[in-house]
């Protein structure tokens, strides 16, 4: 996609500490004229949702696409890809498919994705780009790995010069979306379930997926608005801004992919109420953390200037959750609300209107943070 709209584009591959190897993708610079590799380029790093990934930033195109946009203002724009996606679905030693490895290979959730995964692609880039410091950009579940990482690894907080938490997800007691609504109370049973059967995997990515999503989504197919209504009911209803025409392209590579522990530990947050670690259980909660429950992550720990940017209408991260987590966070340097009542979870990076709803307000605030 990057390469049809005639931007360069470089793939780089970084191990955790844990053994995952993990793809980013790059755009070092933009097509304005004169425009070319350059020392001392500031960087952005984006980071996509729950069963995304870095394809998320660039499909719509360049007209509307944050990483097109970022890369045409001068910056050095780079895409991580957590452990178990399309273009991450790999390890030193594991096979996430066969037998005898799949279920050690999908023993995570975000929570491993924020403490080994974000350390080691933000190290990388900083080491190929020279740089001291990034600004960095979250949907999602990239703003809940960016919680865990700079809480439970704080010395982090000094290569932020600015993170941007679009859709924040932390606390999720009271979203309104039907299908973690109807997850939450079944998820003690669903993850031994999911365990004996040895379902570690959700919503792989395959070719038959790939080309299902591209035949049932197109404009002339009669299925196009089950495509669109299936994205609403998780993320909220906004006919208005959901672009048809692209349903095609976004489901060619959503879902991308994740295991099946990121959602029960999603799921787990709704039912407490707080922003913690996973919950294995009395027994297994006494032997990995000493305590009956499992511990919080400590927010107050992260000291970076942190951007929130919320819609009314987003299912998935409430406002009165999102005023919770902001007012946890010491360092809030913007509570940007979209001036556009039906602006869900997805917006954020699909809407047709994105660009001036979000990206415009999103871009300057980080041309401010990087002087």
């Amino acid at each position: 996609m990057i390469e049809y709209y005639g931007y360069p584009v470089e793939s780089h591959v970084v191990p955790t500490e844990d053994g995952y190897l993990l793809t980013m993708h790059r755009i070092p610079y933009g097509r304005a004229l004169g425009a070319g590799p350059a020392p001392n380029k500031p960087v952005v790093f984006l980071q996509h949702g729950l069963l995304s990934s870095s394809a998320d930033w660039v499909i719509i195109g360049p007209d509307s696409a944050l990483a097109y946009l970022l890369a045409d203002e001068g910056y050095d724009v780079w895409m991580g890809n957590a452990r178990g996606n399309t273009y991450s679905r790999a390890h030193i030693s594991l096979d996430p498919d066969r037998v005898p490895d799949r279920h050690k290979f999908w023993d995570f959730s975000w929570h491993e994705i924020g403490v080994y995964d974000l350390p080691a692609m933000i190290d990388y880039t900083l080491e190929v780009t020279g740089q001291s410091k990034l600004s960095y950009v979250g949907h999602s579940q990239g703003t809940t790995t960016l919680f865990v990482w700079l809480s439970l690894r704080p010395e982090y907080n000094n290569v932020i010069k600015s993170a941007h938490a679009l859709a924040p997800v932390a606390f999720m007691k009271h979203l309104k979306s039907p299908f973690i609504r109807a997850l939450a109370p079944l998820v003690y049973v669903l993850h031994i379930v999911t365990r004996l059967l040895g379902v570690d995997e959700f919503a792989p990515s395959t070719k038959m997926m790939q080309l299902g999503g591209e035949m049932a989504c197109r404009d002339e197919s009669p299925f196009q608005e089950v495509c669109a209504n299936a994205l609403f009911l998780i993320a909220g209803y906004d006919s208005e801004q959901l672009n048809r025409t692209q349903l095609p392209a976004i489901m060619h590579n959503v879902p991308a992919g994740a295991a099946t522990r990121q959602l029960v530990h999603y799921a787990q947050l709704h039912n407490s109420g707080y922003f913690r670690q996973f919950d294995h259980g009395l027994l297994g909660n006494i032997g990995k953390y000493g305590s009956i429950s499992p511990p919080d992550y400590p927010l107050s720990q992260i000291t970076a200037p942190i951007a929130l940017h919320f819609g009314d209408n987003d299912w998935l991260a409430a406002v009165v959750d999102v005023e919770n987590l902001r007012s946890k966070l010491p360092n809030v340097i913007e509570y940007y609300n979209v001036p556009l009542d039906a602006f869900n979870h997805i917006d954020f990076q699909w809407a047709i209107d994105v660009k001036l709803l979000v990206y415009n307000n999103l871009i300057n605030l980080i041309d401010i943070y990087d002087n």
